[in-house]
């Protein structure tokens, strides 16, 4: 019995091996070698920051009311179209027309007063002029004219300083514009103890807006003024808009340990699809060429090897950039120059020609596979086959 499995453990190594050598050698398939190549052509080449940012006014205006008092009649809503100097809203006077009778009415006693003085020091100085009274009683009476005359200035400013409230109390509007916000209802009770209360916000020009993006530190270095900007928005996802970088500002923002600046864009809005609040997805194209030489950039990234190159020569250069074309049974560097690149394509200074073919890759195929490629479509194994094939 032993001897027996010997002789099945013999039988099925010998089989193995037939079916290796075969699959190694019998059955090896022929590779043919062919290279994907491409022409240096004209294109355009552009490098470019993305940012999101939000839409915005080019200018506009906080109102509020720097008295306290209740808001008795508001004249515009969300939306009112406003004039420079036209009024909005006005708050109750009845307490601002009561604090500026009284400071009239002081400044009419001061005013009183002020005129016994000056009579009483225009006798005394007569006295005095004639020896009559003594130097302690002139002088007393010098100084209480005066004092007379520094209260009566002091009443004047609580007049106007009664009248400039009582013109607060009627608010008007600071710029042509559009109501964008209102923070009061009428019979609300505004108070300015501390802070100037916000009554509207008024944008001037909705047709010129502007975004205010925020971009990373390591981009910021790349942007200018006068770069051309391109951003969309939620509302619009179809819609391309245009703008320009209008002002890099130096001030950075630290959130969440990633530090960013403001960058402001143009944003013209002649059909007032932009609303303020939008937020703007924008890419701000930092460097555009157009109509340049270039090749794809995996051209400059592709190396020849023996093992891959079908047996035929390799022609090298000693260059920092080169480009390999394919010259009868040799492969040949070409050094060039390069300058911007997007990513896709590099630009070509010089090297090369326009319509000059490079090679971008290669690509292998066997002889059978090459054969087999002009036979008939590949079909499923469980689809019916011609008649007389066997199954």
């Amino acid at each position: 019995m032993k001897r027996i499995s010997k002789i099945w453990w013999i039988v099925i190594v010998l089989i193995v091996g037939t079916a290796v050598f075969f699959l190694f050698s019998g059955n090896k398939k022929k590779e043919e070698v062919s290279f994907v190549t491409e022409q240096a052509q004209k294109a355009n080449i552009s490098q470019s920051v993305t940012a999101t940012g939000t839409i915005e006014p080019v200018t506009s205006v906080t109102v509020g009311t720097q008295v306290s008092g209740i808001v008795s009649h508001l004249f515009v809503d969300y939306n009112s179209e406003v004039k420079k100097g036209q009024v909005i809203a006005e708050l109750d006077k009845t307490n601002l027309i009561s604090s500026l009778k009284t400071a009239q009415a002081n400044k009419q006693s001061v005013q009183s007063n002020l005129n016994y003085q000056k009579a009483n020091y225009e006798r005394y100085k007569t006295l005095y002029d004639k020896g009559l009274i003594s130097a302690s009683e002139y002088e007393t009476a010098q100084l209480s004219y005066q004092q007379a005359r520094e209260q009566l200035a002091q009443a004047q400013e609580e007049v106007q300083r009664a009248q400039t409230n009582l013109g607060y109390a009627t608010i008007t509007s600071p710029i042509d514009g559009i109501v964008l916000s209102k923070a009061v209802e009428e019979g609300q009770t505004v108070a300015a103890s501390f802070s100037t209360p916000e009554l509207f916000t008024i944008a001037q020009d909705l047709t010129n807006m502007q975004v205010v993006a925020d971009v990373d530190e390591a981009d910021i270095g790349e942007v200018r003024e006068g770069n051309r900007v391109t951003f969309t928005v939620d509302a619009y996802p179809n819609d391309v808009f245009d703008g320009k970088v209008t002002q890099v500002r130096q001030e950075a923002t630290t959130t969440n340990n990633v530090v960013t600046y403001e960058v402001v864009i143009s944003a013209p809005n002649a059909e007032l699809k932009l609303k303020p609040g939008l937020t703007a997805n924008v890419t701000i194209f930092t460097s555009e060429l157009n109509d340049v030489l270039s090749v794809p950039t995996k051209a400059l990234r592709y190396t020849p090897e023996k093992e891959t190159v079908g047996g035929r020569n390799i022609a090298d250069v000693n260059a920092k950039h080169k480009v390999w074309t394919v010259e009868g049974n040799t492969i040949k560097a070409i050094a060039i120059e390069t300058g911007e690149s997007d990513g896709t394509n590099t630009q070509i200074i010089s090297g090369i020609a326009e319509g000059q073919q490079v090679i971008t890759g290669v690509r292998s195929s066997s002889a059978d596979d090459m054969a087999g490629s002009e036979g008939p479509a590949e079909s499923s194994p469980f689809a019916p086959g011609p008649p007389g094939r066997k199954k």
